[in-house]
């Protein structure tokens, strides 16, 4: 379901996901902008099912061997697209430095939802899994499209075939033109806009410019 933008200030922002649908808090990123923030872990077991066999749907004409994930929000989404594609392996591209990770693959990105810049962070123990292997690469939300940007260069670096992007859903327009070509390959549940500040604590939703 596509909703139009209102005339009105809003606090919070329903959306329809694949037939569910899910109302989600204003929260601000900076002091003119918000995002309609969906915490995928906060949100159930029946949500992850829901979303996970959704997108199954979507990815499975693309005949995937592999699916990745970004820690920390896009582990449950992978793990249910998954299961519901009837694959068992899975690949969790980290963002937190840990002892294993010290001869790790990186690739460097920035967050609408975090300070600073990161480092994305590939297994080389992962490497044979992804090597000339059919994958997707999934997220719970894609906004800047700089995790996914990372996400893919890191896949197409260990000589794996992107093949498909999924992910719950689309925020704003802005991740179309970080993502270049690749903006093509992205098959999304829902979409939500951005916002801006209208007066304290009201927010207005940001026609998206495509």
């Amino acid at each position: 379901m596509t909703q139009t933008v209102p005339p009105h200030a809003v606090t919070s922002w329903t959306v329809d996901i694949a037939g569910r649908e899910v109302s989600l808090p204003i929260t601000p990123v900076s002091p003119d902008r918000a995002i309609a923030l969906m915490m995928i872990t906060d949100m159930g077991v029946r949500f992850g099912e829901h979303i996970g066999a959704a997108l199954a749907e979507k990815l499975r004409p693309l005949n995937p061997e592999i699916v990745i994930g970004t820690a920390t929000l896009g582990i449950p989404v992978a793990i249910e697209v998954t299961r519901h594609l009837g694959l068992d392996n899975y690949i969790i591209l980290q963002k937190s430095p840990k002892k294993h990770l010290a001869d790790a693959l990186t690739h460097s990105l920035s967050s609408v939802t975090s300070h600073g810049s990161q480092e994305l962070r590939l297994d080389r123990a992962a490497l044979p899994l992804l090597l000339r292997r059919r994958i997707v690469v999934v997220d719970d939300v894609i906004a800047t499209g700089s995790s996914l940007v990372a996400s893919l260069a890191l896949a197409r670096q260990a000589s794996a075939e992107v093949v498909g992007i999924g992910a719950v859903l689309t925020d704003g327009d802005a991740w179309r033109a970080k993502l270049e070509a690749d903006a093509g390959l992205v098959r999304a549940l829902a979409h939500v806009p951005q916002f801006r500040r209208m007066g304290p604590g009201h927010w207005e939703a940001i026609a998206d410019e495509g």
